[in-house]
Parts: structure tokens; sequence; C-alpha cells
């Protein structure tokens, strides 16, 4: 509240007067401190819903047409805040309760940011459940995340035209098709993360899908081979959970909860902190997108905002993978202003982020309340985003098509990259998982290497696809050059992951197997040989789920993307070209 607005509290932005009670560690609606209305804002009885239902009696606006503004929360068992006056006997202010509370609101910011949409944090107040939409996960999920897991949230941003001010967008007749999805896997422990864009105009198999109606009946919608990707959703009355089965049968991995936001979602964020950063390397004029900026750094927010995450033709080479770089760009942009100073220390800005964040935003029905988000948020606000990855599926042009509209997997470094996710594998270099990972390669990689054909193997199928084994000593025989190998059949126990064990005098044997495999030093496991079908001492590779095809390679440890993937980082500015 400025000075000439100072005392009269029809000009109060109710926003600005949420502040840090330092003995409860809660942000309050604080009032004027006399006055009528002073005492209008009397205390509340602790653990009553009504009471945190109920708004401040005072003449100031509400933060939103028609919505009220809650009023004060006090942690249970907390003691009431002292009157007016009383202000000097207050204990010391709790730091670490303030701590707690940045750490939730960032963490709520990193899970839904990437689609613009946020949950408010330590404002998690009752009245903004009302605004989540949820819709049924029909069985497509894990059944939600887990503190002790890896956490994998798929994020679709529709091309729908709903919602006041979003006429002018996307297609007039479209049911809200997946046009921007983004798999964001977050490592078990918490220290690196993976935002995965999957382009629109990929080519899939959609598998059949249960799916519960709008009226509360379910059916099976039939599964469609050779679409684009976009049309798992809302093509033939598909949902979110129909985009679920599909991700996972294109990545072989299964998303925890999905959130769902629409165009409103980039507007309404980027007007609540006041604009994010972004960067052109050239001046940018699109008449379908109506962006009009020169080259340099600007400040964008609402309808500017989302013409810059909606321009193609004028970056790039001008297609859909263009406006996935530069909508990278943009949410990275987005969670550093989110995550920044300026924003967490603002409650103004943190009740219009906690507004718009819900209203813009719908979710499955196992992350359905502010309590399960700031859950999500509470495991998330631990990355710090220097270890966020932003990279695309691997893809090229589809080579069926004369004019190139499509595109279709690159496969063998599409398999790397979904391999890095289902194993949990950082595409940055966090430095506890650098030292773990040089210790093992050291012991194990570094030396001379047998050639090919001294190589002396078995292999089991311990997990992987039937038929695995085979096709994978056909590949060591006939292109790899490893002609003492032989198919042993399946492993006694499933394993998760590919393992080579060998004798300390197999060693130069083992590097040049795993040379050939993409092994890591983790995978090969020092032991002692067995006998093959020849009596003779022999190596034994155990094929584990972790394979995903003769030929693939397996180095998923690595802690680097596959030569060829653009990938960049949260924490970087990069002017879009």
């Amino acid at each position: 509240m400025d000075a000439q607005g100072r005392g009269r509290a029809e000009d109060i932005d109710p926003a600005d007067q949420w502040v840090l009670n330092p003995d409860t560690g809660e942000y309050e609606l604080r009032l004027t401190p006399s006055g009528p209305q002073s005492e209008a804002a009397g205390p509340r009885a602790a653990g009553s819903g009504a009471a945190r239902g109920r708004t401040a009696k005072a003449s100031a606006p509400a933060t939103a047409p028609g919505r009220a503004v809650p009023g004060p929360r006090r942690r249970r068992g907390a003691p009431e805040e002292p009157p007016p006056g009383g202000r000097g006997r207050r204990r010391p202010a709790k730091k670490r309760s303030t701590g707690k509370k940045v750490l939730m609101w960032t963490g709520v910011t990193m899970a839904i940011v990437v689609l613009g949409a946020a949950a408010g944090g330590y404002l998690y107040l009752e009245h903004l459940n009302d605004n989540i939409q949820s819709v049924a996960d029909d069985g497509a999920s894990t059944g939600g995340f887990q503190k002790d897991k890896a956490i994998n949230i798929l994020l679709i941003g529709t091309d729908k035209r709903t919602g006041d001010g979003n006429e002018g967008y996307g297609d007039s007749g479209s049911v809200g098709h997946a046009d921007t999805t983004i798999l964001l896997h977050v490592s078990k422990d918490r220290s690196n993360a993976t935002a995965l864009s999957i382009p629109r105009d990929l080519i899939v198999d959609i598998p059949d899908c249960p799916t519960t109606q709008e009226d509360g009946t379910k059916k099976v919608i039939p599964g469609s081979t050779g679409v684009r990707f976009n049309t798992s959703l809302g093509q033939d009355d598909r949902t979110p959970s129909c985009t679920m089965r599909t991700v996972t049968e294109l990545t072989g991995v299964t998303p925890d909860n999905f959130m769902v936001a629409d165009f409103n979602a980039v507007k309404t964020l980027t007007s609540a902190v006041g604009g994010v950063e972004v960067c052109l390397a050239k001046d940018i004029d699109d008449p379908d997108s109506h962006l009009k900026l020169a080259a340099g750094t600007h400040n964008i927010e609402g309808e500017q905002a989302l013409a810059f995450v909606r321009t193609r033709h004028s970056v790039g080479f001008g297609g859909d993978l263009s406006r996935i770089q530069i909508q990278q760009q943009f949410l990275s942009a987005l969670m550093r202003k989110l995550k920044s100073n300026d924003t967490l220390t603002s409650p103004s800005k943190m009740v219009k982020l906690a507004e718009a964040g819900t209203k813009a935003l719908t979710v499955d029905s196992k992350l359905d309340s502010i309590g399960k988000l700031k859950d999500l948020g509470l495991e998330l606000g631990k990355l710090n985003t220097k270890n966020l990855t932003f990279t695309t599926v691997p893809v090229v042009d589809n080579p069926a098509e004369k004019v190139k509209a499509t595109v279709v997997l690159q496969e063998q470094p599409a398999a790397e990259v979904f391999s890095m996710i289902q194993n949990d594998v950082s595409f940055t270099e966090v430095k506890q998982q650098q030292k773990k990972e040089a210790a093992a390669v050291a012991a194990r990689l570094q030396g001379t290497k047998s050639d090919p054909s001294d190589v002396r193997v078995r292999i089991l199928n311990g997990g992987a696809v039937s038929g695995s084994a085979g096709k994978e000593l056909l590949y060591l025989q006939t292109e790899a050059g490893v002609t003492k190998s032989e198919n042993a059949g399946n492993a006694p126990a499933e394993v998760a992951k590919t393992t080579l064990e060998y004798a300390p005098d197999q060693a130069d044997q083992a590097r040049a197997l795993a040379d050939i495999l993409g092994l890591s030093g983790a995978a090969m496991k020092p032991g002692q040989s067995v006998t093959n079908s020849q009596g003779l001492p022999t190596m034994t590779l155990t094929l584990g789920k972790d394979f995903k095809g003769a030929g693939v390679k397996l180095n998923a440890t690595s802690g680097k993307a596959p030569e060829g993937v653009e990938k960049s980082t949260a924490d970087k500015v990069q002017c879009a070209k």
C-alpha cells in the first residue's frame, strides 16, 4: 500500500495485508490497526471449520470478483495473536518456520509452473480447494506419487478455447487436444529432475482407454495406430487418463499423476508475478501468434506471454519443435521468477498466484486437494533449478510423408532417453552421483579391452521381454563380432537392471563387452566365471527389465544425454533464435 492510499480502507488490496505472524509461523490477514474495521477482524476460533472459511468483515474488496478474502488461520495449539499495542511482548521470530513456508511454496511452483499453474504453497487455504477441478485417472496412474520413490508427473496444456479472453486462440472447434505435453521426472533422492517434452505431431499408437464419462458412466475407447500424439486427449471423448496411457506405451514410464491447464494459465500466472524475463536473438513479428518483439530481453506477461509461447513461425525452423524450445525457455524463466525472493517475500503476489494457479488447474482424482498439492510441493521443493533439465523426445521427420507434417521416433537415442528416466538417471552432473559413479567407472571400466572375437559370454533373460536373449545373441554374433557367445535361457530370478558378472582374469573381456553394450561400472559385477557348453570359462550377461532391445546401449548411468539430444537447464537464460 503506497502513501497515497494509506488510511483509506476502500483502496486497500487485501493481498497487501497478509503478514507473517512470528509466533505461529503462519501468514495472516491484518486489517488496519485502528477504527471499527480493526474490531470487525477480531479473534478466530482455532480448529473451527466454519471460522476458517469465514471471510474477514471489512469493506476492502476481495481478491477476485465473487470470491471472498480468507480470514487468518492459526496453527492448532498456538497462542492467539496479541491485540494492537502488545507487539513488544512477542517472542523472537522463528526463522525455521518461515523457511519451511518458503520451501513449501517453492516446491509447489516446481510441480505446477511447467504448465503455468501453481498451488499456493504456504497459502493452502481451504477455500482454494473449491477452485480445483479433478477428473478420474481411470487406473492409468501408479495410484499417486510417493515420498520415498521417484516422481513422474504428466503435465498437459490443451488448445481448448474455454474461458474469458480465449476466443482468439487455437482451433475454434477443438475439443482440447494434448497441445503441450511434458513428462516431469524427479529423482528418488530429489537431487535432479528431467522435463521431457513430447511433440504433439509425434506418430504413436494410442492404446484402448477405459474412460469415465462426464455422466459417471464408463466405457472403453478403442485405440488407434499411427496417429498424432495430441489426439490422445479430446479426440473420440478421450480424457487425460488416455494421454497418460499413451505416454506409458511410448516411454515405458507410468506417470504418478497428471495436471492439465489451458491458455488462461500462462496469462494469469505471468500477470500474478509481474511478468517474466525472456530473451530473443532476433526481432520477431509473428502475425499468427500476435507476437511483436525486438531482439534483446523483455519482461512479458498476460496476452504477450501467451503470444510468446504460441509463436513458432518466427523462431528456429518454424515448426512445433521450434515452439517447444521457446516454451522451455519461457518455463525456465517463469520458474526462476517464482523462486525469486521478489516473489516469495511478496504476500500480494502469493495470494494472486494461489488464486490464479488453482483456477487454471485440472488434476487427476489422486491429486485433488491443496493438501495433496502441498505434500507434492514439499518433495519437489528440495530440487535446485540448475539440476532441472529440459529436453525433447528425439524425433526425425516422418519418412512416409512428402510434405513433412509429422515426426517419428529416432529409435536409438529415444530408447536411451527413456531408459535414463526409467532408471532414475540425471541429465545433469549431480556432485554426489558423480563421485559414486566415478569410483565404479575408475575401478571397472578403465584399462585394456579384449578384441570382441575373444570375448566369451553366455546370455540369460532376467526380466526382459520374452525372446530378448536370443535377439541380443544374434546382434552380438552378427553385428558386434562377439562370436563366442551363447543363449543360456532364463535366469533363476528376475532382476531390475542388466548386469555382467565376470572373474578377475576376465576384466579385459568385461570392459570390451561393456563398451559394446553401453554398460555402466555399476552394472559390472566382479565375481566368478562359469562354464559354458564347451566346458570353457565364460562371463554371464543377465538382461534385466531395463533391457530395451538388441543393440540398444544401456549406458543409462553416465550422467550425460545421448549425443545429439538437445537439452537446457532451468537456471540459465537462453535467447530464442
